[in-house]
């Protein structure tokens, strides 16, 4: 399907990818490379994220076929794709422990809340790379790799969303890359 008719408007090929991400720097550059890897997908920016990739010093240098929408007003008019079958998969990568907790307990204050769970109410298969999966990690920050000590409250949040329907969690980068595959064969054969 093809949306965007209008002059002067580019073709938009639905469904597509959605890419959300969040203020967490945890290979926050691989998440950026993934999604400049595939095909016709729309990016959606929450303010953090916004200020981790300056933090970063990263660009949102995506293809041609990409959208970008960042977080810039309070009701999140773009969620409104979801409901007309523009996406297939929602990716969340990196997703830090508030974003986490916001959607185990239904809290849509955000773009990236509000896309979460306008995905989960049309039913749209959700990747979410959870940052705080383990008592110990090492993480990156923009000064280097540090180790950081998620609460458990955020592992126990982890866990619950592992629970939701049509949401897979990604504990690894090698889990991220795995999934985004598997859901890649998925689509082929549909």
């Amino acid at each position: 399907m093809e949306m965007g008719s209008e002059p002067g408007m580019s073709r938009v090929i639905t469904p597509r990818w959605g890419w959300a991400f969040t203020g967490s720097g945890h290979y926050f550059n691989e998440c950026i490379e993934l999604a400049r890897s595939l095909e016709h997908v729309d990016i959606f920016i929450s303010k953090a994220a916004a200020e981790v990739m300056r933090q970063y010093k990263q660009k949102l240098d995506m293809p041609k076929t990409a959208r970008i929408y960042r977080d810039t007003s309070a009701s999140s008019p773009e969620v409104g794709y979801f409901y007309h079958g523009v996406y297939h998969t929602l990716v969340v990568a990196p997703a830090t422990s508030n974003i986490v907790a916001k959607f185990v307990y239904g809290i849509s204050d955000n773009l990236v809340s509000n896309v979460f769970a306008q995905a989960g109410k049309c039913k749209v298969q959700t990747i979410v790379f959870a940052c705080d999966t383990a008592p110990e990690l090492l993480t990156r920050s923009p000064d280097g790799m540090v180790k950081v000590f998620p609460r458990r409250i955020d592992l126990d949040n982890t866990e619950k969303l592992k629970t939701f329907e049509a949401t897979e969690v990604a504990e690894s980068l090698g889990d991220l890359r795995a999934s985004i595959a598997r859901r890649q064969e998925d689509l082929k054969k549909s």
